[in-house]
């Protein structure tokens, strides 16, 4: 189940087929705040990812950086978001 929810990532042609808005447009004042706000939204998540891999696993640390990331993408707030994921784990790992 797992293989085929991640198989559009595994095809390098699906990003060829994808159109990124953003392409062919110059890189404005608005596109710029989008890049800056959106990196410096996810660095901190990024960091703590990076720190819990090395004490997990690097496959337990992308799932909760990812998760944490989507739940602010959400709205939650980073804090919570981070509870939110933690709340989840049962010695380190995710259950269904």
């Amino acid at each position: 189940m797992h293989s085929n929810s991640y198989q559009w990532y595994s095809n390098p042609n699906h990003w060829n087929r994808v159109q990124n808005p953003y392409q062919q447009q110059p890189h404005n004042l608005q596109t710029q705040q989008l890049k800056q706000h959106t990196l410096s939204t996810v660095e901190p998540i990024v960091q703590y990812g990076l720190k819990e891999a090395q004490v997990t696993s690097y496959l337990h640390a992308m799932r909760e950086a990812s998760a944490i990331s989507y739940l602010i993408g959400r709205g939650y707030d980073p804090q919570t978001a981070h509870q939110i994921v933690e709340s989840w784990e049962v010695n380190e790992m995710f259950y269904p």
